[in-house]
């Protein structure tokens, strides 16, 4: 890897701790001073702080296979050969940490990389958190939102919870360092509630639109981004905020001051597209791409000297990105190859989507060890896709029918592996792979759980395809479903079932028979599901229509006797939509759950995959609308403006 020449001297401070999920959702016992406790201390082998050759060999040579749950942390990268790879950051002191000092490398919901314990006389280097003034509130904050806007806070979970537990204790306490200045209060009420922290909205009543300096744009644009993480409909205060702040920073937008500027862009982004609608890998490119639009958040406190700079941690950033980026690259041609074996691209009248069920995947659950969930998310994506085709588009009543009762058969098909009566090829090549796939992936699955669970894999595409045919005799006999009806089987047929399911025993923490068959394991499903299915029927109606289809917008206008227009009727869905979406990331963030952090999570990556994909049209049955983004994630490396700090950086030499 080549560096700049001028930065060559200068080695990151990075953690050990790495961590699939955020921080746990509470503050320490007792109130702890506002400031930032001191970091943990690594060590970097004397003389070895610009092996970048030797790094970059180290790399080369340990790619992870494609399907292994392979983690390639980047604490394998920044030891590996004794050399501390991102060379960006400032050594700091030296010594030697007695062994019990060393953070312990188990965690419950992932696979994490040790660090080697330091060498007698060697070098040891902080964290990439500085240490602030006890009353510096908004440079820690900062500091948190930036790794998180970069994709890399997973590498930095202690020191990330050290600063939000001090930031919770002071948020209880009113602390008026926060409350009197609407820029922290605003990020610290956001970060907090994403990372599970319990606050409420109302501690946001002082803010008012007459309150406010209409000229502080970095203000109006933290309090516009708080009042998205709304999780009720109750939450009218967030829903003002949100109303005003949006009105005035469109006014902004307007005027030239702020036009053709790095926070104008951050601005228009944030308008054009909610957090909700985004894919979490593409948004951190994005950010490291364009990152001095996030330069305003750091400009309060100034750096001092020896302090990580942002430049340091954006960096850091894109080197993660590219070498995740290779890992990407092969799980797709993998994954490809998987539907050539299949003959799945031998069926005329299939939708080929594995790029875009890819995209979803790879954008949301980015990190390397959720390769296998990455793996089993896109099969399933493709397989129910086809099957769904199949059922609309291509398939005779027999021919459903026959794939319906293999399915429901399952069992019977054991001795012969697979083998069965097909009423036609068509059937035969769809049922062997949803056969071999399902067997595969649930002997995986078992294997990681501890326990058998390739029988829930059955139950969830024998209950897809129940609903199916339940849509067909519908569509046969002419009846028209209520509502109440047409959800109760909708929220299945949409297919996310088999996505998504599957892929939460891939997530890390092992998950009880109770935990699956509870009530909030349900919820979450019908929460993720209505909303998608809301989402997608605003948009497809007019092509289900002609198809012969009733969805949640036709039986509206049906239902009203002609007195409501289309458009209505997709303006009066826009409340549902909302409702299911705040109530998914009610149920996400809050503490007391019996589903783990780490799988709940996926019951909303796949909420805002449905935004993603439909919020505005139909982008999913689009060949190219998504296009230009699968490139970006998964082929296109970094690309930095000229002017940019990174721009120097050549990090072709890390895949």
């Amino acid at each position: 890897m080549h560096i700049d020449p001028a930065m060559a001297g200068r080695v990151l401070k990075l953690p050990h701790t790495s961590s699939l999920a955020p921080a746990n959702a509470r503050s320490s016992s007792g109130s702890p001073p506002c400031g930032l406790p001191c970091g943990r201390v690594l060590p970097v082998r004397p003389g070895r702080a610009n092996s970048w050759p030797a790094v970059a060999t180290a790399v080369s040579k340990s790619r992870p296979q494609v399907g292994e749950n392979a983690a390639i942390s980047l604490q394998n990268l920044v030891y590996m050969d004794g050399a501390l790879a991102v060379s960006l950051g400032l050594v700091n002191g030296t010594g030697q940490r007695k062994p019990e000092q060393w953070p312990s490398s188990h965690d419950d919901t992932a696979e994490v990389a040790t660090a080697e314990p330091p060498l007698p006389g060697s070098h040891e280097v902080r964290p990439c958190f500085p240490t602030y003034p006890p009353r510096n509130m908004h440079r820690q904050l900062s500091t948190v939102d930036v790794l998180e806007k970069i994709g890399i806070s997973r590498h930095f979970a202690v020191e990330i919870k050290s600063i939000l537990d001090v930031t919770y204790s002071c948020w209880l306490q009113r602390d008026e360092e926060i409350v009197l200045d609407l820029e922290t209060c605003a990020m610290a009420f956001r970060i907090l509630r994403m990372n599970g922290y319990d606050v409420s909205s109302d501690d946001l009543s002082h803010v008012s639109e007459a309150s406010s300096d209409f000229s502080d744009t970095v203000s109006l644009l933290e309090l516009y981004k708080a009042s998205q993480v709304s999780i009720s409909e109750d939450e009218l205060i967030l829903d003002s905020i949100g109303s005003w702040t949006g009105c005035l920073l469109k006014e902004q937008l307007s005027s030239s001051p702020v036009q053709r500027t790095p926070l104008f862009r951050e601005v228009q982004h944030a308008l054009d597209s909610p957090f909700y609608t985004t894919l979490d890998r593409l948004e951190h490119k994005r950010n490291i791409e364009q990152f001095d639009a996030m330069e305003h958040q750091m400009l309060k406190t100034p750096y001092s000297p020896g302090q990580t700079s942002q430049q340091d941690l954006v960096a850091l950033g894109a080197m993660d990105f590219s070498r995740i980026q290779s890992v990407y690259q092969r799980e797709l041609q993998h994954l490809d190859s998987w539907v050539k074996e299949s003959r799945l691209d031998q069926l005329p009248f299939a939708r080929q989507k594995l790029a875009y069920f890819y995209l979803s995947a790879a954008g949301t659950m980015f990190p390397p060890e959720l390769s296998d969930a990455r793996v089993v998310w896109a099969k399933n994506g493709v397989l129910t896709t086809v099957v769904d085709d199949f059922f609309d588009v291509a398939g005779s009543k027999q021919e459903l029918e026959n794939l319906a009762a293999l399915v429901e058969t399952w069992d019977e098909h054991e001795e012969t592996a697979g083998g069965c009566c097909c009423s036609s090829e068509h059937v035969e090549i769809l049922f062997s792979a949803i056969y071999g796939s399902v067997n595969e992936l649930g002997a995986k699955a078992s294997a990681a759980q501890g326990r058998d669970v390739t029988g829930h894999l059955v139950e969830i595409w024998q209950e897809l395809l129940r609903s199916m045919m339940t849509e067909v005799e519908w569509k046969e006999s002419g009846h028209v479903p209520t509502a109440e009806e047409y959800m109760g089987n909708a929220v299945v047929t949409f297919t996310l079932g088999p996505i998504v399911l599957p892929a939460l025993y891939f997530a890390g923490p092992k998950i009880a028979e109770s935990v699956v068959t509870g009530p909030e394991y349900n919820e979450l499903f019908r929460l993720m599901s209505t909303c998608g299915r809301l989402l997608n029927d605003v948009q497809t109606y007019e092509r289900e229509y002609v198809e012969g289809k009733l969805n949640s917008v036709s039986l509206l206008v049906l239902r009203s006797g002609g007195s409501m227009t289309i458009e209505e009727a997709r303006r009066e869905m826009q409340g549902p939509i909302d409702a299911c979406r705040r109530d998914l990331l009610r149920l996400v963030l809050r503490e007391d759950s019996a589903v783990p952090r780490p799988c709940r999570e996926l019951f909303w990556d796949m909420c805002k995959t449905c935004y993603f994909f439909y919020s505005g049209s139909d982008a999913f049955s689009s060949p190219d609308q998504k296009a230009g983004a699968v490139d970006a994630l998964i082929h296109l490396p970094l690309q930095l403006a000229s002017g940019n700090l990174l721009s120097g950086l050549d990090f072709s030499d890390s895949l």
